[in-house]
């Protein structure tokens, strides 16, 4: 990494999965039974995603979660701690096993997702206040909604008293959100089927991604970024200006973790202090190149390959 690039401190706190990964020629329709021609197990979950692309752009990244006590477990934290995240606040349950993720991604790109959230679950507010140092520490705390919502909240009124950067992925999204959250979120950062879900709006454009933006701000969401693909992004700042950014055209292999690349290279330069205009670009730019490689964190880049990708 570039001395010119400075760092900022990151914490995670999220889930952390294995993710079983089946190639197929097309995704299958409710009871269809195809042929898959490749079988993989990566390390996953939009936790660990996030912690592991913050930390490869350069970032010093921190992770709270929960995984169980069996080998998936070990080697999870193993992963973790390769990419110089700090693992003391991943706790270990005896009783549940680490979250999987079964995931089947089409010769095209697009996937499907069912995620077992096993210890994850375990993820409790009592955890998240014994942690409570690793929020003291950091700049900016990244929550999504694959552990429990109770710890979410409890995780982004913490990180709100203590005077940090919230950054919410509210992923996976069933629902609007209780009308307590979005005062504490200062970047909520859905994609075009979660900002359609919480503002129940449709996001089919560049125009309704606004009109759904600006409705997560009137519940008072600070900043909204709403994910849109291959279409970009666009973002409303508190101010009411609002902007869109095109995404870089590539030919997507797996589309797996692009999201959670994109969060977690926002979050690193928003650490840093870097501007916001730029930490979305790059966060794009990590993105664009992470839909171009199988599987969730083999997918996510480094700072130096996406700098020579500019």
């Amino acid at each position: 990494m570039s001395k010119e690039v400075k760092q900022g401190r990151v914490l995670v706190v999220g889930s952390i999965n294995t993710d079983l990964v089946a190639r197929s020629p097309h995704l299958p329709r409710p009871g269809e039974t195809i042929s898959g021609h490749e079988f993989s197990q990566v390390a996953g979950g939009k936790g660990g995603n996030q912690a592991v692309a913050a930390a490869r752009i350069g970032a010093r990244v921190a992770m709270v979660g929960c995984v169980g006590k069996d080998a998936n477990g070990a080697q999870r934290v193993k992963d973790l701690e390769t990419e110089g995240i700090d693992c003391a606040g991943i706790d270990v349950d005896p009783a549940q096993p680490t979250g999987v993720a079964m995931v089947t991604v089409s010769d095209d790109g697009q996937n499907t997702i069912v995620v077992v959230a096993g210890s994850n679950g375990q993820l409790t507010p009592d955890s998240v206040a014994r942690h409570e140092a690793a929020i003291k520490a950091c700049d900016v705390v990244v929550c999504q909604l694959e552990t429990p919502w109770d710890s979410v909240y409890a995780t982004l009124s913490l990180a709100r008293r203590l005077g940090k950067i919230t950054v919410l992925n509210p992923a996976p999204a069933t629902g609007p959100l209780p009308a307590e959250w979005l005062p504490l979120v200062d970047y909520l950062v859905p994609n075009e089927v979660e900002a359609a879900i919480l503002a129940g709006l449709p996001v089919e454009s560049e125009s309704g991604a606004r009109r759904a933006a600006t409705e997560l701000q009137r519940g008072g969401a600070r900043n909204v970024i709403v994910t849109l693909g291959s279409q970009g992004a666009y973002l409303l700042l508190e101010g009411g200006e609002g902007k869109h950014f095109p995404a870089p055209q590539v030919q997507a292999v797996d589309t797996t973790a692009a999201g959670d690349t994109f969060i977690g290279v926002f979050a690193a330069q928003i650490a840093a202090r870097q501007p916001l205009e730029g930490a979305i670009s790059l966060a794009h730019r990590a993105a664009s190149i992470s839909v171009t490689r199988a599987g969730a964190q083999p997918s996510i880049p480094t700072r130096a390959e996406v700098e020579s990708a500019a």
